[in-house]
């Protein structure tokens, strides 16, 4: 790949897209050559803020780009990124990958096939909070995950578990590299056709539980994850962009008596609990992973999160939606279903 700068065009120009554009502006080696929206009142403003053009079709910003950056709404990912593709461009293609996992599948037949380098925007892998705690995390065996949201309009052609929730599960798949065993889901549609709020419990083969909550019409926003194994606590808080680890170590000698200190009785000594609080920097994840998407594409490899990685955490998406369907399912007419409560952390 030639050391000029790589061309991007942008396929959406709504509230993501134009975060996309903003961002991909300050990206070191790519050049934006245009976006296409169908809406022209929304290419009309994003033009005039940014001062790049807003092309005429899908089909214009692909034959100017070297690489397409999909963030058009879900139902249209699979066709936008297949086009794509299918003219030889390398592809950014927002979370979930597809609407459904018969297109998921297809598109990853096509990249593989074709060898171009395709990201999925599972942006929370490029948050600092997380990014902190990566280090310190060895094989989990519990994960509680939290990700409430007021309510907006913006994401209900899907359904909270492809909106919300396939944030967290590609978090839990990229942390536990086991095999999930088993799924339990449930979930209620509130305010729009689809579940607004749901909670999945998923068991891997190595014994780590996840258990995940996804809300849409909370009163307050909330993105956190607890993650528990032996002789530590990892708290990450991706909202507020902090991570807290709790660590149990074996105290040797005297110990400090500054320190809290567990006797665990009989010959399993002592254990000292040691805070730690690393520090987070200030980044913006979506240019990050912009960022990381342009030096895949440059160097030949595989990008940070592949369209393997996309695929993986939209069939375990469905699978908790066929769960859930399995159990309105079992509801008689006229049955209250239970709606599952909103924590207050």
């Amino acid at each position: 790949m030639s050391e000029n700068r790589l061309r991007i065009g942008i396929l959406g120009a709504g509230h993501l897209g134009r975060i996309h554009l903003q961002q991909a502006l300050t990206v070191e080696g790519l050049e934006v050559v245009g976006f296409h929206d169908p809406d022209p009142a929304k290419c009309a403003g994003v033009s005039e803020e940014f001062g790049i053009p807003a092309l005429g079709s899908v089909e214009a910003v692909i034959e100017a780009a070297q690489l397409v950056d999909v963030v058009t709404p879900t139902l249209s990912h699979h066709a936008c990124a297949m086009q794509a593709m299918a003219r030889g461009r390398h592809v950014f293609i927002e979370k979930p990958l597809a609407n459904t996992v018969a297109e998921g599948r297809e598109l990853v037949r096509m990249a593989e096939a074709s060898g171009l380098c395709v990201q999925v925007g599972h942006v929370e892998r490029f948050n600092p909070a997380f990014q902190a705690a990566v280090p310190s995390l060895k094989d989990p065996l519990f994960i509680e995950g939290h990700r409430l949201a007021q309510f907006n309009p913006r994401g209900t052609d899907v359904p909270v578990i492809l909106d919300l929730m396939v944030h967290d599960l590609d978090l839990v798949l990229s942390t536990v590299r086991s095999t999930v065993t088993a799924v339990h889901a449930s979930g209620v549609a509130v305010v729009s056709d689809s579940p607004d709020i749901a909670n999945a419990r998923i068991e891997f083969a190595n014994g780590c539980v996840a258990n995940l909550t996804a809300s849409r019409i909370s009163l307050k926003n909330m993105r956190k994850m607890r993650f528990f194994q032996r002789d530590a606590y990892i708290s990450v808080d991706m909202l507020t962009k902090e991570t807290e680890i709790v660590r149990m170590e074996a105290v040797v000698g005297d110990p400090d008596p500054f320190a809290i200190t567990l006797d665990l009785g009989g010959d399993k000594g002592k254990r000292a609990i040691q805070f730690e609080k690393p520090e987070v920097p200030a980044i913006n994840a979506i240019r990050e992973e912009l960022r990381s998407f342009t030096s895949a594409v440059r160097a030949g490899s595989a990008p940070y999160v592949t369209i393997q990685d996309g695929f993986a955490a939209l069939e375990l998406a469905h699978r908790i939606l066929e769960r859930m369907h399995e159990n309105l399912q079992r509801v008689a007419p006229g049955d209250r279903i239970p709606t599952p409560p909103t924590p207050t952390l």
